[in-house]
């Protein structure tokens, strides 16, 4: 078998040729009835196909060294998915070679070309006073007769935005949830009525995945409006337990925006396809000529099926050199789009009344999932492989290997531009089995095994279902993800597992090893570079590169993000020699025999320098996408947490400080005030701790403090080292009750740094390390870090020293500013001790 793969693997590589091979020739110019020369090339790859399975069934001499198909340049609009058999099979000696022709880049596309745009003369109900003027209009393509759907519109190769009704990157934020009612309560959009807008949709952003809504009724009341939903998503969403939409007072309620109106069309880039009167409208971006621009929206969700058995699998296809554009997804317009996790969708899920299975004695949900359409779909295939392809503007995952494949690679490939997963492997669950249940089938050929991904660029996939990933891989044995990169993700980079379990199951000798991840977490927190679930017996996380995580604006807990995530059940995985800036990981609900060794920022640079695409690929980082600028990023902040017992009640310091321990928390990192407690320190999971504090202390209230509203560090000093070590001072006060003093406080501090320099000059006098503010409500927490062993009182005249403005400073912010409760009278910040 080693020797088999290794042919597998030479038959990969550019140069090598093969003697006496069968050529058939494909041009978008040529003729279907044609011999497939150079000469007098067929048109279609179908056609090309079927010469060569006609060969192989003759057992003609010319394809025993294996059949080469040469696609000229050009593009090769199909109408259906190109179906490749298991009698499209080739031998280790003579595979079937479908290929670039030389110097050409061929595209099988699986899109329609728009044109006859005009400006818009006519008036349009419900568009909007700003758009008038500036809207271009065409009619909508027809296939066999019937309006084409689609969901996505390409001009000039950049993807336009569906009308929405808030400019990228802003959300709005949902009022509440009624899952008994199955509705949800919104501001009232103020984009006039519409009740009347057929094919209305809401995404709303809960946990780590987002979900599509078929918007079936709005009634507005006042400043509010009340959704109700299409069926089946709308059971779905409203009885499914994980994830949810999320409600807190500290952290924000989920985000959401509303699509697929006229009324929305008002940004330039926005498109709005009218079912009625089967015309698309768009507002040209500045740089687009509408007469001239090349305009697709996509008409087939795959361009390519190789498909077996497992007693006639389909093996020896290899790709090469070929590009796959253009493909849609109309699952979400036609039954919604719930999803589970790594953008597998709910066909059921709810919550069971009595916890509890078989193999998770907690466990309080149940779901079945469906598999979202790819680009390129395999199963059954053995030593197929893709090499130099392009996966470009696709609606759902690009390359799919599905169930039953085997010894298959894919090898330095581009991933650009994708709604969904760029690469997904392995079953995940059977749309007939609950997805918590250990996959382990008594046909072992049914497993995804000994697949090699490597030297890929992945970058600015999942840009439509937030909640996929780089490379998602369900139940797979012997996969090998290595010198990948990953960027522009909106959720985790690589997911290996599913299962949630430690029962041993199917999984077992994966690595993932050496790949660069960064720009990742960009929309959903919950999330990792490289993110595990289950026993895995075996398997080897190592010497792989993360850096960069995004600081999603909208994420249900700010610190909920890592760079390595070993999930429920994960278990046998050995995980050492990873690069990450810190060590901010996650093991949570492991099963056994997991060992993590020397990962962090101390690893050495030989290893971070290695990581990600090898020489040979590395022309293919000239595609890689750019990070996006409206987004920062984030940064490991201490957590800060408050716990206020009551006068019956106080907090027990023993129970407190065990809290501490099993969480892995320094007890210098206790702060302590009459009834009040301040734990502050760097945690791995701050959800953990706060559910840990509550459960200890279930009378108690319990805050957490996310919302950092100022930051001061020694960046703002000219002069001056870091001190390797720091003490804080912790102190709380509270905003007035006026809203509008409260919104100067935050102004004047968002501009701090501009129009009142002197006060960071001041903290760099008083040699003030770092100095934060953290808002929960009108409740402020100021941190103060200076060096270790110095004193606040020695240190801070320096701040008001030959420096008036910092005075005058001080005297502004009392204006803002009062005791918290249990204050002396015109007493206001009061100070947190070390118990």
């Amino acid at each position: 078998m080693k020797r088999l793969i290794n042919l597998f693997i030479l038959s990969l590589l550019p140069n090598l040729t093969f003697a006496q091979q069968a050529e058939i020739w494909v041009s978008p110019d040529g003729s279907d009835l044609n011999a497939g020369t150079n000469e007098k090339p067929v048109a279609s790859l179908s056609i090309a196909l079927r010469k060569v399975r006609e060969l192989r069934r003759l057992a003609d001499p010319s394809v025993a060294a294996g059949a080469h198909i040469y696609l000229k340049n050009g593009v090769y609009a199909l109408n259906e998915p190109v179906f490749i058999r298991p009698e499209d099979s080739g031998t280790p000696a003579g595979p079937t070679v479908i290929e670039a022709a030389p110097n050409a880049k061929p595209v099988l596309s699986g899109g329609i070309s728009i044109s006859g745009w005009q400006k818009l003369k006519n008036s349009v109900a419900g568009l909007p006073r700003e758009a008038i003027g500036k809207v271009w209009v065409a009619d909508a393509p027809k296939v066999g007769g019937r309006l084409a759907e689609f969901r996505q519109l390409w001009v000039n190769g950049e993807k336009a935005i569906r009308a929405k009704d808030t400019p990228y990157p802003l959300m709005n934020r949902i009022l509440s949830w009624n899952k008994t009612e199955q509705t949800c309560w919104i501001p009232a959009p103020k984009f006039g009525d519409l009740s009347k807008s057929a094919g209305l949709e809401m995404l709303i952003h809960q946990w780590w995945a987002i979900a599509n809504l078929r918007v079936k009724h709005m009634e507005v009341q006042g400043d509010s409006a009340k959704l109700a939903f299409h069926q089946p998503e709308s059971r779905i969403q409203s009885e499914h337990p994980w994830p949810a939409p999320w409600l807190s007072k500290e952290t924000g309620n989920s985000a959401f925006y509303l699509t697929n109106a006229v009324q929305f069309l008002n940004q330039p880039g926005e498109w709005f396809l009218d079912t009625k009167t089967e015309r698309i409208y768009y507002i040209p971006r500045s740089n687009e000529n509408l007469a001239t621009a090349q305009v697709i929206v996509p008409s087939l969700e795959t361009l390519v099926r190789m498909i077996g058995t497992a007693d006639s699998p389909v093996s020896n296809v290899l790709f090469k050199g070929i590009s796959f554009q253009h493909t849609g997804w109309l699952r979400p317009s036609q039954q919604g789009h719930v999803p589970h996790q790594a953008g597998l969708f709910m066909l059921d899920a709810y919550r069971l009344k009595i916890p509890g299975t078989p193999d998770k004695k907690t466990l309080e949900n149940q779901a079945w999932v469906g598999r979202p359409t790819a680009a390129v779909e395999v199963s059954f295939a053995r030593q197929t492989g893709f090499e130099n392809c392009r996966f470009e503007h696709l609606a759902a995952t690009g390359l799919d290997y599905h169930k039953g494949g085997r010894d298959n690679v894919i090898r330095g490939n581009l991933f650009k531009d994708i709604g969904g997963t760029g690469i997904l492997a392995g079953i995940f669950a059977d749309e007939g089995t609950e997805i918590h249940l250990p996959y382990n089938p008594a046909d072992e050929r049914e497993v995804c095994a000994n697949l090699l991904i490597t030297n890929n660029l992945i970058t600015n996939v999942t840009n439509e279902d937030w909640g996929c990933v780089g490379i998602g891989a369900g139940y797979v044995r012997g996969i090998r993800i290595e010198h990948n990169e990953i960027s522009e993700v909106s959720y985790s980079g690589i997911s290996l597992g599913w299962g949630w379990t430690p029962t041993i199951n199917a999984m077992r000798n994966n690595a993932v090893v050496a790949n660069r991840i960064h720009h990742f977490a960009k929309h959903l927190y919950d999330a990792a570079a490289i993110y595990t679930l289950s026993a895995q017996p075996g398997s080897v996380i190592a010497e792989n590169t993360i850096d960069s995580v995004y600081k999603a604006p909208f994420a249900h807990l700010p610190h909920h993000w890592f760079y390595l995530y070993t999930d429920e059940g994960s278990s046998y995985f050995t995980i050492k020699n990873n690069w990450t800036p810190s060590e901010k990981f996650l093991q949570n609900a492991n099963g056994p025999n997991n060992v993590w060794e020397h990962n962090g920022p101390q690893v050495s640079d030989s290893i971070r320098t290695k990581a990600g695409i090898q020489k040979p690929y590395r022309y293919l980082l000239n595609d890689k996408a750019q990070p996006d600028t409206n987004w920062l990023i984030t940064k490991e902040m201490p957590a800060l947490v408050e716990i206020v017992s009551t006068d019956t009640e106080p907090v027990d310091a023993q129970r407190l400080k065990a809290v501490l321990v099993r969480t892995k928390i320094r007890p210098d990192a206790l702060y302590q005030w009459q009834n009040r407690s301040v734990i502050f320190d760097k945690v791995q999971d701050v959800s953990v701790l706060t559910g840990r504090l509550k459960s200890a202390f279930p009378t108690a209230t319990i805050r957490t403090y996310y919302e950092l509203v100022y930051e001061f560090n020694r960046t703002r000093c000219d002069a001056g080292p870091t001190a390797g070590e720091w003490d804080h001072t912790i102190l709380t006060a509270n905003l007035v009750a006026d809203e509008n003093l409260q919104k100067a406080y935050i102004a004047d501090h968002a501009t701090q740094f501009e129009k009142w320099p002197e006060v960071a000059k001041g903290f760099c006098n008083a040699n003030f390390q770092q100095l934060l503010v953290f808002k929960n409500g009108r409740q402020l927490m100021l941190v103060i870090s200076i060096p270790k062993g110095e004193s606040l009182d020695k240190l801070n005249p320096k701040t008001t020293e030959n420096n008036p403005r910092v005075a005058a400073w001080n005297a502004r912010m009392k204006r803002y500013q009062e005791g918290i409760p249990g204050t002396k009278p015109g007493e206001v910040w009061v100070n947190f001790q070390k118990p």
